[in-house]
């Protein structure tokens, strides 16, 4: 086995290198007006339709000075001369391009292509010379999305976790051969998931961020498998069975526990393909493709290291730190189920309560999109929000584009256009139309009179869409669109809302229709889904609490600002597939234990004392990779790693060692009630394998640890 796996990930890296694929940051949208705009552009209006930047000014003495008017036409001149730059406006030729006070300019950069297509260099040169330009009373700041896209700085946080698991492993198992086995058998997934994506990269348009997002699920997952492969391993042999019988109790307990497990996380990641969001579509992909790996890895690959590390498995101990799996009355988590058990009702509603308290703030969440007013100060693109939004308002730093398509005629509507849009409410500025050289497209910019991220201006944009441009273009054969990222953000935001209830029902149904297949039982089924939901509650809370409202804003260095409209349909398929994990762990042992003794209350004390030390080590080197995100740079990255370590930590430590044990215990037998019919409808899942009878032990030899 283990030579086969040698061979599979040598021939995987090999035919990597050599038909591995390009990854893609095509974020397109089909069937949205924003998308149609920018094919339209494209497809006729080149020069426009690559990405813009802000060039802004500002001058002690005045921009008109004629010093300080010869330096900004002499920078302007420079910017012109750089790679794969179209074209740059003058203030000094556009009405409405000097402040009021007369300190601060503004131009447009136009770009030949997008902001993901254009070279790095060519915009660090951009950069370069506003930066050299800022000297004896004038400021130059580059600004935009295209100048956002290279400060995006990565973040990786794989080594942290790493580090963090090995750590973790060593005080679980006190031991560095048990510790090396889970990281890996994690590792060797997360290559072969690797290179499978970079190959899958050919036919599908994988976002580049796949590697960084596949290592964060990967690692996490991969550990948490084999984590607990291995501790069942090593119960077999403390309670006296020999190498060969603890290896296949390992496997036909925990192995079958981790493939259930692993396909309710791949059903949660697979569902984001009902978005209709192609890249969303691959990540689901991507994610699925790494959790598979994984699954393989503990089942086959593991058992085969195990057999070789034999009773070996518990070398190289770490002083004050060894300790064994199993069942002991004498550990902590043994006399913890008990106290849950004596008082279930304090400890569920103290629980739950604290659980609700969390997700209060969810119901005032804005999804939207932040924008550069949003990125550290230290940068380029903030700083030139800031100029911008003195010098002429907010919603300078987010135009609206305006495209008409008039190739079949109806071209003379454009003044039209153009005079609807400046009498408008919350718009302050309309350009002049821009024609292509066919005179079959014109582009119009307009600029509102709030921020990107303000809800005022996404309803400014349905308004333009449904009331101001349709009296208008009333009788014409012409077709007017609104354009732009607050626009596409308005059409993102409306695409997952209308595809979120098939997530959630997909999602959950089908982990409801397999939980209660594998435990027979509706009650357990049922309890998982809402436990997990709960969870997931208190993690969007938390980023309310934080992103939106502002809490420990300055801790995290983060600027007030709306949740991604994207983030809770991907925290909800991560964090419901990730939360189930943990739930198949406890519960499987639990019914272990049932089918075993008989007794729900025996069994919910063992089971919750066999696992929780797996259950909370796994959780605490997810915590540990997740938490790291939150030092990165960048809010997206900052939110995701709130919400992913907010909700693990709560998943593993409230939800599955406090509420879950206190509610079977409430409920007891009817924890496993499952109606006749229905019992004789579904088919049968084993997770539990079959019975090995454990050798007779010597007196006084434990039978478990702590």
């Amino acid at each position: 086995m283990i030579g086969a796996w040698a061979v599979i990930l040598v021939t995987l890296l090999i035919s990597m290198k050599m038909f591995g694929g390009s990854y893609s940051d095509s974020f397109k949208l089909p069937g949205s007006d924003a998308q149609a705009a920018q094919d339209l552009l494209a497809a006729k209006f080149p020069a426009r339709s690559g990405d813009s930047s802000d060039l802004v000014f500002q001058a002690e003495a005045g921009v008109n000075d004629p010093a300080m008017k010869t330096r900004i036409e002499a920078v302007i001149a420079q910017v012109k001369q750089v790679p794969e730059v179209a074209s740059v406006d003058s203030p000094y030729d556009n009405a409405g391009s000097i402040s009021k006070d007369g300190t601060i300019a503004r131009s447009t950069v136009q770009w030949t292509t997008l902001a993901k297509n254009l070279k790095t260099a060519n915009i660090k040169t951009f950069v370069k010379t506003a930066e050299t330009s800022t000297n004896n009373g004038l400021t130059v700041e580059a600004g935009g999305r295209v100048v956002a896209s290279i400060e995006q700085g990565s973040f990786s946080s794989e080594s942290v976790g790493l580090l963090a698991a090995i750590v973790i492993l060593l005080v679980a198992f006190g031991s560095v051969v048990a510790m090396g086995l889970p990281i890996g058998a994690a590792l060797f997934a997360l290559g072969s998931a690797f290179a499978i994506l970079a190959i899958t990269a050919n036919f599908a348009p994988l976002p580049s961020f796949s590697p960084q997002f596949a290592a964060m699920i990967g690692l996490g997952v991969g550990i948490d498998y084999s984590l607990l492969v291995v501790t069942r391993f090593r119960e077999g042999l403390h309670t006296g069975h020999n190498v060969e019988d603890s290896i296949a109790i390992a496997v036909g307990t925990a192995g079958r526990s981790v493939i259930f497990a692993g396909v309710v996380v791949a059903i949660a990641f697979l569902g984001l393909f009902t978005m209709g969001l192609p890249f969303v579509t691959a990540l689901g992909a991507a994610g699925a493709i790494v959790v598979g790996a994984s699954v393989l890895v503990a089942i086959t690959l593991l058992p085969a290291l195990l057999s070789l590390a034999g009773t070996r498995v518990d070398s190289l101990r770490v002083p004050l730190l060894h300790s064994t799996e199993g069942v002991d009355e004498r550990s902590g988590w043994f006399k913890f189920s008990k106290a849950i058990q004596r008082h279930p009702v304090p400890y569920l509603v103290g629980g739950a309560a604290l659980l609700l308290l969390m997700a209060i703030p969810l119901f005032s969440m804005h999804v939207g999109s932040s924008d550069n007013g949003n990125n550290p100060t230290s940068t380029h693109s903030r700083r030139a929000y800031d100029l911008l939004k003195e010098g002429f308002g907010p919603g300078f730093n987010g135009p609206l584009a305006i495209v008409g398509d008039f190739s079949k005629g109806g071209a003379d509507k454009i003044d039209a256009v153009s005079k609807a849009l400046a009498a408008t409410p919350g718009i302050v500025q309309v350009t002049p139309p821009r024609w292509n050289d066919a005179h079959d497209t014109a582009v119009i910019t307009a600029y509102p009179s709030t921020s990107q991220q303000d809800t005022a201006t996404a309803t400014l944009v349905k308004h333009i869409r449904n009331d101001v441009l349709p009296p208008v273009l009333d009788g014409s054969s012409g077709r007017v669109l609104v354009a732009g990222q607050t626009a596409a953000t308005v059409d993102i935001s409306a695409r997952i809302a209308s595809r979120l209830p098939l997530l959630f029902v997909g999602v959950i149904g089908l982990s409801f229709l397999l939980l209660m297949m594998v435990f027979r039982s509706v009650v357990v089924a049922l309890k998982a889904a809402v436990m997990n939901l709960l969870s997931i509650g208190a993690a969007y809370g938390v980023l309310v609490a934080v992103f939106q409202w502002g809490w420990f804003k300055g801790v995290i260095g983060i600027e007030k600002g709306p949740i991604e409209s994207f983030l809770p349909m991907m925290l909800f398929a991560i964090l419901f597939g990730l939360s189930m994990d943990y739930e198949v762990f406890l519960i499987s042992r639990i019914r272990e234990e049932y089918l075993s003794t008989g007794s729900n209350a025996t069994s919910v004390t063992n089971g919750l004392a066999a696992t929780a030390r797996v259950i909370t080590a796994a959780a605490a080197i997810m915590v540990t990779v997740f938490a790291a995100f939150i030092f990165g740079d960048q809010r997206v990255i900052k939110e995701f790693g709130l919400g992913l370590a907010t909700a693990i930590f709560v998943d593993a430590t409230l939800v599955r060692l406090v509420i879950v044990p206190a509610t079977m215990e409430l409920l007891g037998d009817r924890n496993w009630w499952l109606p006749g019919w229905l019992d004789r409808l579904l088919p049968k899942i084993n997770l539990e394998g079959p019975a090995v009878e454990a050798p007779a032990l010597p007196e006084g030899s434990p039978a478990g640890g702590s």
